[in-house]
């Protein structure tokens, strides 16, 4: 571990990086959701799953779990983009617990251009792990179609086209068409080995062989691909998610280059890493449709199985669930013979250039701040030195200099490390990452994306690149240039800000109420849950509450969940189609007895009834009114449960006319 920055003694004895815990507690007003990078909408994503092209535009698909945190159960959902920055959601595609095999989780699509299948020319197939519930729930492979251009999939069969073939581990099927021998081949993920599977028609299936790699762990979501490298070699690349921890390596995306024989792999070396950070695991490359052998994209889950829940932006934002940028890979000849996978991030990262800093050379010995803040940007430099111990940049920099996060070189590793700021790992054992460097050079080229919950480093042409987490507190948004031991200089220093293409705005309309200023207006209310006015937050002992807007909202866990009461609106006129809200807390539908809920009553009756999800966050609602303009009603906030999750929370009654 490099020496600490912080304190000229620490320089002369080195340091131990301090373990820094996140603070899960929502800051008001403050949102985590990253500003460009694609997140999920709501709830839990994981896994990539290899995107496919048609129709002109970038089908990408990932596990998502909307009961998350209560279940694991997973579908996948599909976004498409343009330009691979830009992502537009499509909704669930592949639903979950919809046959008698539950959950669906990770495979790969493709589509059948000659209908091999017999679904129709270009139809999508995926195919996909299951639990075989009529064999134990053995882990086995199962075929989803699509006719609607892969918008929304059926299952072929509630049985296996790729049973399990006797083992714990069997699961994460690539599959891609072997034009060399004209047929489809599948390559599945079998503990420490990776296994070959070949069809005519995607759903007959042989085994034709296997490989195997141990002393990586448990090999998940492989992948196998031909690629052109710089010099016109063809070489097959194999490559999957590995764990290297054990032997100080990283636990990412592995890959040996070689030669696919139809049955099996013959590898030129050993394994390589396309990224040595903490976080990019379950990654998936695909085809560059313009350039199919010479070029390649690849993303990365932005999480880590040993700390995964561990998160500002469920408590903040709602969501668990956070992807690299997508990245170009090119194959490239090293100069002792070998050929090395080399990243960059996609260019249509130009497009969304707010604006651009550029600093020029600025001349570095000891450390030098910048006058640039910021928490989503790219910065560029070209450094160099003739002697000294270490260089580099702390990113996301507390105004104190307390909180940073450190990326540069120091002897003969590059790093990125995460220590000195917030970050998820509570073991204290994942917080700086390492990739070779020459000891002897005198110069690096640094290339680094930042955002609000995420740095990414691209070092020289990209065969070293670290992605991690770093959660950094509002406001630490500062930038300095160090060196220890020498002098060093930066040219070519360029900072990028960032467009906010994440951003949500909120639903506007007529507000019937926000719960702001200190009281609850016209409002009437019995019991004891309401208090005198809103709360401005979370409450003693309970969990911490967000999602809400202001500073005010409706929250009947005063005294815990054995406070009931009624919250009732005054009288309005439906003179707008929708009725927007948000709600939290406990789930206790109203009918179920003991409700928490908030309800609309016409005419003495409830006409339409909401209830949470048994968290504190809280979510948008919309209730169509369509059959019911013109009429008068009034809204009532129910407390009535004293049990688990006996409370509810509510904020932001809007009418408006958009849905």
């Amino acid at each position: 571990m490099r020496p600490s920055l912080l304190l000229a003694a620490a320089l002369l004895v080195g340091s131990v990086t301090p373990i820094r815990h996140i603070d899960a507690t929502p800051v008001a007003a403050t949102s985590y959701r990253p500003a460009y990078h694609h997140t999920v909408p709501d709830y839990w994503m994981n896994d990539p799953q290899r995107p496919i092209y048609l129709d002109g535009q970038f089908h990408y698909y990932y596990l998502y779990n909307n009961d998350y945190p209560r279940t694991n159960h997973t579908a996948w959902r599909r976004t498409t983009t343009t330009d691979l920055v830009r992502f537009t959601d499509r909704g669930v595609a592949v639903p979950k617990d919809t046959t008698v095999n539950g959950s669906i989780w990770s495979g790969s699509a493709v589509v059948d251009t000659n209908n091999t299948a017999g679904f129709g020319r270009n139809a999508v197939v995926v195919l996909a792990t299951q639990a075989h519930a009529a064999n134990n729930n053995a882990q086995a492979q199962f075929l989803w179609y699509s006719t609607d251009r892969g918008a929304t999939f059926r299952p072929y069969s509630a049985a296996p086209v790729i049973p399990n073939p006797g083992r714990v581990d069997s699961r994460d099927p690539k599959t891609i068409w072997d034009g060399d021998r004209n047929r489809w081949v599948t390559v599945l993920a079998e503990n420490d080995r990776l296994s070959f599977y070949t069809s005519t028609n995607l759903k007959t299936w042989q085994r034709a062989g296997e490989w195997a790699m141990p002393g990586l762990g448990v090999l998940e979501c492989p992948d196998l691909f031909k690629m052109v490298a710089d010099d016109g070699t063809t070489k097959w690349v194999l490559g999957a998610s590995a764990n290297g921890k054990h032997i100080g390596q990283p636990n990412t995306y592995a890959y040996w280059t070689g030669t696919f024989t139809g049955t099996g792999f013959q590898q030129d070396g050993t394994h390589q890493w396309l990224d040595y950070g903490w976080d990019w695991y379950a990654a998936v490359t695909w085809e560059n449709p313009a350039n199919p052998l010479g070029s390649r994209y690849a993303i990365g889950w932005m999480n880590n199985w040993d700390y995964a829940g561990n998160t500002p932006t469920w408590a903040n934002d709602g969501f668990n669930g956070t992807n690299s940028i997508v990245r170009e890979i090119k194959l490239k000849r090293q100069s002792d013979g070998g050929y090395s996978l080399v990243s960059q991030p996609v260019n249509g990262l130009g497009n969304i250039v707010a604006s651009t800093t550029s600093l020029g050379t600025v001349q570095v010995n000891g450390i030098v701040p910048l006058s640039y803040a910021g928490e989503a940007y790219e910065l560029t430099a070209d450094i160099s030195w003739s002697q000294l111990n270490n260089v580099g940049l702390q990113l996301r920099k507390s105004a104190d200099g307390s909180r940073h996060a450190d990326i540069g070189v120091f002897g003969n590793y590059a790093y990125l490390n995460r220590g000195f700021t917030n970050h998820p790992d509570t073991s204290g054992r994942f917080l700086e990452s390492k990739s070779p460097f020459d000891p002897a050079r005198k110069n690096v080229r640094l290339r680094i994306l930042v955002d609000r919950t995420t740095i990414e480093v691209f070092v020289d042409d990209g065969k070293y690149v670290h992605s991690s987490e770093v959660f950094a507190a509002p406001g630490d948004n500062g930038i300095a240039l160090y060196t220890d031991g020498g002098a060093a200089t930066f040219a070519n220093l360029t900072i990028r800000t960032l467009t906010n293409i994440n951003q949500q705005p909120a639903p506007t309309g007529t507000v019937l109420a926000d719960f702001e200023n200190g009281t609850y207006g016209t409002w009437t209310r019995t019991g004891t849950a309401f208090g005198t006015a809103p709360a401005t937050g979370t409450l003693p002992d309970q969990q911490p509450v967000g999602g809400y807007l202001g500073d005010g909202l409706v929250n009947t866990y005063l005294g815990g969940d054995a406070s009931t009461g009624i919250l009732t609106s005054p009288t309005f006129r439906i003179n707008q189609r929708y009725l927007k809200f948000l709600v939290g807390g406990g789930n206790h539908p109203n009918g179920a007895g003991y409700a928490t809920s908030v309800n609309l009553v016409v005419d003495g009756q409830i006409a339409r009834t909401a209830t949470g999800r048994d968290e504190e966050y809280l979510r948008w609602t919309t209730w169509d009114l369509g059959n019911l303009m013109g009429r008068t009603a009034h809204i009532q906030i129910v407390d009535n449960n004293t049990g688990g999750w006996g409370h509810i929370t509510a904020d932001q009654f809007l009418l408006t006319s958009t849905a």
